[in-house]
């Protein structure tokens, strides 16, 4: 695993050691361990299933450890998870939105579970109206909004009560790309303001918004790191190969020598090889088999070339 240097503890908001949750025979989530500075967005990354959701879950005080321990902002979630739920933002990938009261009565609705002084409610109101870009919406019904007005108005409702820690689980599942972007937009500023994120996703792209990247893979952590040396931790060359029967090629080039692992990416495949010599190798021997190529060529990998690698030599290693 590729793993981060140690933080002073007094500069971490959360600090996870050995968290682990077992439903009967099955485990959900096995001794898993890191910790997140102050301020920081931290990404779990990995496939549904892989435990990222039951992670969160404990680190909210949601659900119980089976065995390990979490801090949230130096309280235990075992023994102080009320405690955690006030002083955090959750946003789950259901975010519980009214949808038959308006924009500002959904916020002044949570404003009131979070305790909210009515003095400053307008106030705040009205300043995360403007922060999610809601203005002209505020007295629209929160059912004819769109998927990506939703959203906004979730991680508003969030963090109404000005959280220091803030949880989203899966925030843009099924939302546009551009309104994804948009959405991190708001993240960063946050974390800009010192609030420490942490966000569970399956979109690689989002992934690398994160200052740190936790990659899960059956309810294991298999890799910690920030995005780059993530990529950079890739042994071997990275061939990029384009032809007219990918199927066909990827099932030959798996078995050939010199080649660790082959994906294929629509009609193009990643080739993961000792060195750059095997462009010559793969051409040869695709054109003997009759499979027509248009390229190969070497290209730097990307955050998702270096999760499926970490997942191929996870499965070799269990």
């Amino acid at each position: 695993m590729t793993i981060l240097p140690l933080t002073p503890q007094a500069d971490l908001a959360v600090e996870v050691r050995e968290l682990t949750k077992r439903f009967g025979h099955f485990t959900a989530v096995d001794h898993v361990s890191f910790s997140i500075p102050r301020g920081e967005i931290f990404g779990l990354l990995g496939p549904n299933g892989a435990g990222k959701t039951t992670t969160m879950r404990m680190l909210c005080g949601i659900l119980r450890p089976t065995s390990g321990s979490a801090s949230i902002l130096g309280m235990d979630v075992t023994t102080h998870p009320e405690e955690v739920k006030q002083r955090i933002g959750y946003m789950s990938q259901k975010f519980a939105l009214y949808d038959d009261l308006t924009v500002t009565e959904n916020l002044s609705f949570y404003a009131s579970i979070y305790s909210v002084p009515r003095v400053i409610l307008k106030d705040r109101v009205d300043s995360l109206v403007v922060m999610s870009g809601l203005q002209g919406r505020e007295k629209q019904r929160t059912a004819s909004l769109s998927g990506a007005w939703r959203q906004r108005l979730a991680l508003a409702c969030a963090i109404v009560h000005e959280p220091a820690m803030l949880f989203l689980d899966e925030p843009t599942a099924g939302v546009d790309p551009i309104s994804r972007r948009e959405f991190w937009a708001l993240i960063y500023e946050m974390a800009g303001r010192g609030v420490t994120v942490l966000a569970t996703t399956h979109y690689m792209d989002e992934a690398e918004y994160c200052n740190t990247i936790g990659m899960m893979y059956n309810a294991r952590l298999i890799a910690l790191n920030d995005p780059d040396t993530l990529k950079e931790s890739i042994s071997g060359t990275l061939l990029e190969v384009e032809c007219d029967d990918p199927a066909r090629a990827e099932e030959l080039l798996r078995s050939k020598p010199g080649i660790t692992s082959v994906n294929q990416h629509g009609l193009i495949l990643h080739v993961f090889c000792a060195d750059s010599s095997m462009k010559m190798d793969i051409q040869s021997l695709l054109d003997v088999k009759g499979i027509q190529v248009s390229r190969v060529e070497q290209v730097i990998p990307s955050l998702e070339d270096a999760f499926v690698t970490m997942v191929h030599e996870e499965s070799i290693g269990g």
